[in-house]
C-alpha cells in the first residue's frame, strides 16, 4: 500500500534543458509510515501514587528514495522519522533509520542508521498483537517500578540488537532458503553526524553481529527460523558483550507455532558483580488466523540484571493472551492481556495489564 511519485521524469528533463549529455535514472519515491493508538489499565502491586489508566500514541512516516540501473543494480536510502516524547515531556521529532542501501547479484549492504541484524531480521515466537516477528514487548511500557524489570524483556533477541547507532550491514543473496548476514557498528548509541572515537564514552564499541536466517515451505508447511551471535569491547569497569539468539517458527493452514531463545551472560555488567544471573530469555507461542481474526498466546520467562542496571537480580514470568481483528486493509485494533510475576532483588510487583491497540499502516 506505498504511495510511489516518480520523479525522474523531471530529472531528465531538466537535463536536457540544460543541454548536458549525461542521463539521469528514473527515481521512485516510495512514502510509508504506521501509526498506533493504545490504552492501558493496569493493577500492579506496588502501586503507590500511580494511576490505572494511561494512553500512548506513535506515528512513523518512512521514505524510501529508489533507482534501478541498466545492469540491474538497486539502490537508494530509507529515511523513518518518528513522532516521540523529549525529556519534560515536550513533543519532538527524531529518526530511527537513516541509511543507503545497494542490492545486487552480490547481496545487499546498507550504510547509517539502523538496528543489527537480529532485531531487523531474528525470529521470535508468533506474537500477541499479530504483528509477526515484531520486537516490541509493548504491555511492558506501562508497567512501574523503580527497580526494573529484567533488562532482557526490552532485548527478545541478541542483548543490544536494537541499538540504532551508524553501521554496516551486509546480506548475502538467498540460496534454498539461506541467507547470511554480518554487521559492524564502531561505536555503541553514535548515529547520524555524531563522531564519537572515544574507547569508553559509552558502554560498547567495536560492535558486531552474525547472523543466519532460513525460510521454506514443505508440502504446506512453512519454516523459518534463525541463528545470530553479538559481541563487542566494553567500556573500563564493565564485561564485554556477548550474546547469542536462536528463534524458529512453524506454521501450516492457519496455525502457527514457534519460539526463540537468547543467553547474553553477564554482558555490560561492572566487573565483579556477584549474586546476579546470567541474563537469558526465552519465548513459546503460538496463533491461529480465522479470516480476519487472530488469537494468539504467548509465554516469556526472563532473568539477569534489573532494566536500570543497578546490579539486582530479576525474574520475570508473563503470561499472554490477545486478539487482533483487521478493520480494513492496512487498519487494524486488538485486545491484549498479560500477566507478569515480577521479582526484583527479591521484592515482588506483579501486575495485570490490559492493553487496547489500534494500529493504521500504509
Amino acid at each position: 500500500m506505498k504511495r510511489s511519485l516518480i520523479i525522474g521524469g523531471a530529472a531528465v528533463a531538466l537535463a536536457a534543458g540544460c543541454g548536458t549529455a549525461s542521463a539521469q535514472s528514473k527515481f521512485d519515491i516510495l512514502l510509508g509510515g504506521d501509526a498506533y493508538f493504545q490504552g492501558a489499565y493496569v493493577d500492579q502491586d506496588n502501586d503507590s501514587g500511580l494511576r490505572t489508566t494511561e494512553f500512548a500514541n506513535r506515528f512513523r512516516l518512512t521514505l524510501t528514495p529508489t533507482a534501478k540501473a541498466d545492469n540491474g543494480l538497486e539502490y537508494g536510502a530509507r529515511l523513518r522519522l518518528r513522532s516521540v516524547t523529549a525529556a519534560g515531556g515536550s513533543r519532538t521529532t527524531d529518526n530511527d533509520r537513516a541509511f543507503i542501501f545497494v542490492n545486487g547479484t552480490f547481496g545487499t549492504v546498507q550504510a547509517g542508521t539502523i538496528n543489527g541484524l537480529a532485531d531487523e531480521y531474528g525470529i521470535i515466537g508468533p506474537n500477541v498483537e499479530g504483528i509477526e516477528a515484531s520486537p516490541d514487548a509493548q504491555y511492558i511500557n506501562y508497567y512501574v517500578n523503580a527497580a526494573g524489570a529484567p533488562y532482557v524483556l526490552g532485548s527478545l533477541r541478541t542483548l543490544e540488537s536494537g541499538d540504532a547507532s551508524s553501521k554496516i550491514i551486509y546480506l548475502t543473496p538467498s540460496f534454498a532458503g539461506f541467507q547470511v548476514g554480518a554487521a559492524y557498528t564502531p561505536t555503541y548509541g553514535s548515529s547520524n553526524t555524531d563522531v564519537n572515537r572515544r574507547k569508553n564514552s559509552t558502554a560498547y564499541r567495536d560492535m558486531g553481529e552474525v547472523q543466519a536466517t532460513y525460510k521454506a515451505e514443505f508440502g504446506g508447511v512453512g519454516v523459518e527460523a534463525s541463528a545470530a551471535y553479538q559481541f563487542a569491547k566494553a567500556a573500563s569497569g564493565l564485561e564485554d558483550l556477548s550474546s547469542v539468539h536462536v528463534g524458529a517458527n512453524v506454521s501450516y493452514a492457519n496455525f502457527k507455532v514457534g519460539g526463540s531463545y537468547a543467553f547474553s551472560g553477564d554482558s555490560g555488567y561492572a566487573t565483579g558483580t556477584t549474586g546476579v544471573d546470567d541474563q537469558q530469555i526465552w519465548i513459546v507461542g503460538a496463533n491461529y488466523t480465522m479470516g480476519p481474526v487472530i488469537l494468539a498466546a504467548t509465554y516469556t520467562d526472563a532473568q539477569g540484571i534489573d532494566s536500570n542496571f543497578a546490579g539486582l537480580n530479576s525474574r520475570a514470568h508473563v503470561w499472554q493472551a490477545g486478539v487482533t481483528y483487521t478493520v480494513a486493509p492496512g487498519l487494524t485494533t486488538g485486545l491484549e492481556y498479560s500477566y507478569l510475576d515480577n521479582k526484583v532483588g527479591g521484592v515482588s510487583n506483579d501486575a495485570n495489564i490490559v492493553l487496547w491497540d489500534t494500529r493504521f499502516a500504509f
